[in-house]
C-alpha cells in the first residue's frame, strides 16, 4: 500500500475539490469579463454621465449574473454537521468528520471531509455530485456510486433522495426544482428585454419589464418554498447526530435580487409618471434640459416619442376675419375650378 501512496488499487480515489461549482465559476467569469470590458471604456464618457452609466451597467450585471449563478446553484437548501459515524459498508471502523448537503434546483452536493483529513490511511475529502435534470437519471447515479464504494455517510445522505425512498424528498425537490428554474428563465428573458429597451427611448416599458424579472424570481422563492414546505420533513441521522437543512445563499440572493428589480421598476415607472425629463437625463437620452417639453407625436410615433422645447415650437399667427375672407374671394375669381378655393 506505500508504494501505491496509500490508496486502494481497485478504487478511484476521491475526486478534486474545487472551492466552488464550476457552473458558476464560469458564469461570474463571463459577467466579470465583460464588466472589464465596460471599464476599459468608462474614460471615453465624459462628465456626471459616467457615474450614472457605470452605476447603470454594474446593476445590470449583477442582476443578470446572479439568475444565471442560482439557477445553476447547488445552495438552495444546505446543512452541515460535524458527527462521528461509520465509514466504509462491512467495516467497524468509525471516523470523525464533517458532513455536508447541498440542494439545488437540478441535483444535491454532499461532502464528507475527515477532522483531521488523514484517517485510517485514507484522505477522507470526497465531494460527490447526484443530479436530477433533464436528461438524467438519478437512480442510475445512486447505483454507479454504490458500485465506486464511497462511504457509508454519502451514500445514505443519496438514498433519501431517490424516487423510491419514503421520505419523498425526491418528488419533493424535484418539483419545485422544475418550477422555480422554469421561473428563473423567464425572469433571465425579461431582464434581457430590460435591457433592450432601456437603451432605446422606450424607458417606461424597460421599468416594466425590471419589475417582471423581480416579479418572476419572487415567483421561484415561492415555489420553492411550497414545494419544500408542503411534506413534514425527513430525518437524517448520521451517527448519533442529526443533520438539519435550512435555506441556503441561492435563496437569499435570489431573494435579494429579485426585490431589487421590484424597486427599480417601480421606481422608473414612478420617474416616468413624475419626472420623465430627468429619467431621461439619467439614461443619457434627453437632448435639452428644458423642463417646459411637450410632446410631437408625428416625429417619432407612439413607441419613440420625440420631445422638442416649447421655445421651439411655431407661435400661432391670428388672421383676422376680413382678410380671410378678401383672400377666399381673390383665390375663387383667379382659380374658380380649384377644390381648394371652395373650402
Amino acid at each position: 500500500m506505500a508504494a501505491l501512496g496509500h490508496t486502494f488499487p481497485f478504487y478511484a480515489g476521491p475526486k478534486p475539490t474545487f472551492p466552488m461549482d464550476a457552473t458558476s465559476a464560469t458564469i461570474i467569469m463571463i459577467f466579470l469579463t465583460a464588466l472589464a470590458t465596460f471599464i476599459v471604456i468608462l474614460p471615453g464618457i465624459r462628465g456626471k454621465m459616467r457615474l450614472f452609466w457605470l452605476l447603470r451597467v454594474v446593476t445590470g450585471l449583477f442582476i443578470g449574473a446572479a439568475i444565471l449563478a442560482v439557477n445553476f446553484s447547488s445552495e438552495w437548501s444546505v446543512g452541515q454537521v460535524s458527527t462521528n459515524t461509520s465509514y466504509k459498508a462491512f467495516s467497524s471502523a468509525w471516523i470523525s468528520a464533517d458532513i455536508g448537503l447541498q440542494v439545488g434546483l437540478g441535483g444535491v452536493n454532499i461532502t464528507l471531509t475527515g477532522t483531521p483529513v488523514q484517517q485510517l490511511n485514507e484522505t477522507i475529502n470526497y465531494n460527490e455530485e447526484f443530479t436530477w435534470r433533464l436528461g438524467e437519471n438519478y437512480a442510475e447515479e445512486y447505483t454507479k456510486a454504490m458500485e465506486k464504494g464511497l462511504p457509508d455517510p454519502v451514500l445514505y445522505l443519496a438514498e433519501k433522495f431517490t424516487p423510491r425512498s419514503p421520505c419523498g424528498l425526491y418528488r419533493q425537490y424535484h418539483l419545485a426544482g422544475h418550477y422555480a428554474s422554469a421561473m428563473l428563465w423567464v425572469a433571465f428573458l425579461c431582464w434581457l428585454l430590460a435591457n433592450v429597451m432601456l437603451s432605446m427611448p422606450v424607458l417606461v416599458y424597460g421599468g416594466y419589464m425590471l419589475l417582471a424579472t423581480g416579479i418572476f424570481q419572487l415567483l421561484a422563492l415561492l415555489f420553492f418554498s411550497m414545494a419544500t414546505s408542503l411534506t413534514p420533513p425527513c430525518p437524517l441521522h448520521l451517527g448519533a447526530s442529526v443533520l438539519h437543512t435550512h435555506h441556503g445563499p441561492a435563496f437569499w440572493i435570489t431573494l435579494t435580487t429579485g426585490l431589487l428589480c421590484v424597486l427599480l421598476g417601480l421606481a422608473m415607472v414612478v420617474a416616468h409618471r413624475m419626472q420623465p425629463h430627468r429619467l431621461k437625463a439619467f439614461f443619457n437620452q434627453s437632448v435639452d434640459e428644458d423642463p417646459m417639453l411637450e410632446w410631437s407625436p408625428e416625429e417619432g410615433g407612439l413607441l419613440s416619442p420625440r420631445y422638442r422645447s416649447v421655445a421651439d415650437s411655431p407661435e400661432p399667427q391670428d388672421i383676422p376675419l376680413s382678410e380671410a375672407s378678401s383672400t377666399k374671394a381673390d383665390c375663387k375669381e383667379a382659380h374658380p375650378e380649384d377644390p381648394d378655393c371652395a373650402l
